[in-house]
């Protein structure tokens, strides 16, 4: 009699079979990726990372407007510990545990000014000329939050650079391809498999 394997069957197989991060290989089910609602710094365009500022009203009603289509079953929701992605949360009806990797991009000198004050006297971007934490120090963060996530549904509320380098990583390229996933406050990002390669299925939503 033929024996039809399970998912979490395939998925031991396939791991047995095939080199590499479990997440590049493996259909998981879906990670879902969620940036916090709109704070006062990120309305202006003023780089946030540490700065703890609380949601505007205006991002607490995105927030809210997430809650319908959060309402269903996760086998596991993290945030960043920033208050502004935990109150995103809350207000999205879900109860989050606080995983600190999630927080964002360390800015450094950058911290809570713009693109076009930092680019006064020459051209700057986060991406090409950080200030503070390097990208590769970032994207190793976030390979460790994708290294312990089970199998099964997960959802990640936190910030949009540190969700952008974790989508890049979690499809297997480059840290700096993340400069091509913009994601808007209250906004969201469904990461998934097509077949048995890691696939962006929704982005920005």
């Amino acid at each position: 009699m033929r024996r039809t394997l399970s998912r979490r069957d395939r998925s031991r197989l396939l791991l047995t079979l095939v080199p590499g991060p479990a997440w590049l290989h493996v259909p998981m089910s879906e990670l879902w990726v969620v940036r916090h609602g709109e704070t006062a710094w990120s309305a202006a365009g003023r780089h946030t990372s540490s700065t703890d500022l609380p949601l505007t009203p205006a991002g607490e009603e995105q927030a809210r407007a997430l809650a319908p289509r959060l309402a269903r079953h996760w086998d596991l929701v993290l945030c960043s510990p920033l208050q502004r992605a935990r109150r995103t949360a809350e207000l999205a009806g879900v109860d989050a545990q606080v995983d600190p990797d999630l927080r964002e991009w360390e800015y450094g000198e950058a911290e809570g000014r713009t693109t076009a004050e930092l680019s006064r006297e020459k051209p700057w971007n986060q991406w090409d000329c950080p200030l503070g934490e390097s990208l590769a120090h970032l994207a190793a963060r976030v390979r460790g939050v994708l290294e312990r996530l089970p199998e099964g549904d997960v959802l990640l509320v936190a910030h949009g650079h540190v969700l952008r380098v974790l989508t890049a990583v979690y499809l297997g390229l480059e840290p700096i391809a993340a400069r091509h996933f913009v994601l808007g406050p209250g906004r969201v990002g469904v990461l998934g498999h097509e077949h048995t390669w890691p696939a962006v299925l929704e982005w920005s939503t």
